[in-house]
């Protein structure tokens, strides 16, 4: 399955970001992407107060575009990320408390919606250069996702599962062996990983996933100066492969594509050689406020 990772610098402006991600898509697409990765606010980047007034639902102008472009192209098109603004009435345990939703959404080929996941782990953080409470304007999601894509035609292997973070989930191992231990095959990581941490942890962050769950693993981030609000970010875009190897990498730092070919075959090979998830003893070292009962998507 060949899988493309998007790099982008978003604007405060949606038609704009979404302008320049069609060129990106489209580039991918026409290298025969089959899977296409966007990052983390793609769509529209800026301050909360920004966020707030662009906040859009559903079936608001990002999820429009990706349907169309998913359509266009016949590809698994991971919309990042956008401010999601919640229901008027979301229902009995739904509410945010007013705050929006920080929402990545997978659409299939046929341009209908497959999968929504909205990020658990919020920035949070006094790091110098990227002090952030995104807490203050996103409410947390409570659910990890997990995605079966169709196998290749005329292939009798399992089809590949694809699982679902966003930018800060990199930092907390538990939910990708969570999605390892659910299936997946491959984990997408739509981000925008700021520069004041991203040159000492991202890499080494989405390889250790990587090689501790035995997936391959989709990181797409943004690049350079954002709005007002927004630190500037790390770029570097990477797929890597079970063992750890890094498959490709934009290096540059601007915008753009890096695709690579995933081996299913080889992460069998690895996972039949190397069996880190079958040699688990979990009942020795649960943590204490772990929660077994966790609500998983499929």
């Amino acid at each position: 399955m060949r899988v493309a990772a998007i790099q982008t610098t978003a604007t405060a402006d949606l038609h704009t970001n979404l302008d320049a991600a069609s060129e990106l898509v489209n580039r991918a697409a026409g290298d025969g992407a089959e899977l296409v990765v966007l990052p983390e606010y793609f769509s529209v980047a800026g301050g909360d107060a920004h966020l707030r007034s662009n906040a859009e639902a559903m079936d608001g102008p990002t999820m429009t575009w990706a349907s169309d472009l998913a359509h266009r192209h016949r590809i698994w098109l991971l919309a990042g990320s956008f401010p999601e603004r919640p229901p008027v009435d979301p229902g009995p345990g739904a509410g945010t408390d007013g705050r929006l939703r920080n929402t990545s959404c997978l659409v299939d080929p046929g341009g209908s919606l497959a999968a929504t996941y909205r990020k658990i782990h919020l920035f949070d953080v006094s790091v110098p250069g990227a002090e952030h409470r995104e807490s203050e304007t996103i409410a947390p999601g409570g659910a990890l996702c997990l995605v079966p894509l169709p196998s290749p035609p005329g292939s009798d292997d399992p089809p590949p599962v694809l699982g679902l973070s966003i930018c800060y989930d990199l930092r907390f191992p538990e939910i990708y062996r969570a999605l390892a231990l659910g299936g997946a095959s491959m984990v997408a990581v739509s981000a925008a990983f700021t520069t004041s941490t991203g040159p000492g942890h991202w890499e080494v962050l989405l390889r250790a996933r990587a090689i501790e769950d035995q997936v391959f693993v989709i990181g797409a981030g943004q690049v350079g100066v954002l709005p007002a609000g927004m630190p500037p970010c790390h770029g570097h875009s990477m797929i890597v492969d079970p063992w750890g190897t890094v498959m490709a990498e934009r290096v540059d730092p601007s915008p753009g594509v890096v695709t690579a070919d995933l081996d299913f075959e080889l992460q069998r090979r690895i996972r039949l050689e190397l069996p880190v998830l079958v040699n688990r003893r979990p009942g020795t070292y649960s943590c204490p406020d772990d929660n077994s009962g966790r609500d998983v998507k499929h």
